[in-house]
């Protein structure tokens, strides 16, 4: 691995440990502060979430493009925009990082540093949200990077705190959280017999937005963010077909 790419999993790594643990610490801190008032409960969770977003996607961006989800990644792989080498390295700091994520505001919090989570989240109604809320956060990303970079992480940030609200299953929408997210028993957690499914609802979605977007670029010409290329320049057709896997 050569310096740049150590520095950019560095940069995932980080960036999903403090994602994570902002997730599931703020779900624990407000758990127990709520008096068992879970809308005001997932209300700060939600806050804290999409803040924390913003605040490590504007720190990351510059270094790694601050994916912090390893369907973000798959999506830019099948925009060329990295390797199947990066892909894979990006993956790997990913959930490497939200797993040290859970465990740190697990012992935060005086909790064991593992322990596997018995909040139940099946079902049909489920998954589907996880598909819904999953596609609208990468149509979100793909569209806001490429055409207007420098609001990305507002935009997810808002995004993330709303679909708390509107998903039946508070919008995990990010394979390495939801991993990470089973090794806590606490407010934000889910139980690992339901992490699969969420998985699939997730990779479903990555599928319909990749065809989405190839539609959406081929027909209107949307623009590379200049954060990641340091000018505007239009997607080649060969980047376009590449998203829909063509």
């Amino acid at each position: 691995m050569n310096f740049r790419l150590g520095a950019k999993a560095a940069a995932e790594f980080l960036g999903t440990m403090f994602l994570v643990a902002a997730i599931v610490g703020s779900g624990i801190m407000a758990e127990r502060l709520s008096g068992g008032n879970n809308a005001l409960a997932l209300l700060a969770n939600a806050i804290a979430t999409g803040a924390a977003l913003i605040a490590l996607i504007i720190a990351f961006g510059p270094i790694s493009g601050a994916h912090l989800n390893p369907m973000v990644s798959l999506l830019d792989a099948l925009c060329r925009r990295i390797g199947l080498y990066e892909l894979s390295t990006y993956v790997l700091a990913q959930l490497s990082g939200g797993i040290a994520g859970v465990i740190i505001a697990n012992v935060m919090f005086g909790l064991p540093p593992v322990h596997l989570s018995q909040h139940a989240r099946s079902g049909v109604a489920q998954c589907f949200s996880e598909f819904v809320a999953t596609s609208g956060l990468l149509l979100v990303i793909g569209i806001c990077s490429r055409q207007r970079a420098n609001l990305t992480a507002f935009a997810v940030g808002g995004y993330i705190t709303a679909a708390y609200w509107f998903s039946a299953s508070t919008s995990f929408a990010n394979p390495a959280v939801t991993v990470a997210r089973s090794l806590s028993d606490t407010f934000a957690g889910i139980r690992p017999r339901d992490v699969l499914p969420f998985l699939s609802a997730q990779f479903a979605a990555g599928t319909l937005t990749a065809a989405l977007l190839r539609w959406f670029l081929s027909g209107s010409g949307l623009q590379v963010g200049a954060a990641r290329s340091g000018r505007p320049d239009r997607l080649s057709q060969k980047e376009v077909d590449s998203i829909g896997g063509r």
